[in-house]
């Protein structure tokens, strides 16, 4: 497996990094420890404060969760 797509992220990772694919309803918000978080291994980014999606997080999301892979299997 390609080291640069191993990531262990948790649940709410995964479902924030899919929430951040299109913009974000005005009004809602997301777990700022969780965006934080993905900002930190380069997934997301703030761009005028407002999180977004980064190539490199494009990437992992489409590549999956490795623990969703026996599920897929």
């Amino acid at each position: 497996m390609n080291a640069e797509f191993d990531y262990d992220l948790t649940p709410d990772q995964w479902e924030t990094l899919k929430t951040l694919r299109s913009p974000i309803p005005e009004g809602r918000t997301l777990g700022r420890s969780v965006v934080e978080s993905l900002v930190a291994l380069q997934l997301a980014a703030l761009t005028d404060d407002f999180p977004v999606i980064t190539p490199k997080g494009r990437s992992v999301l489409l590549r999956g969760s490795p623990l969703l892979w026996d599920v897929a299997a």
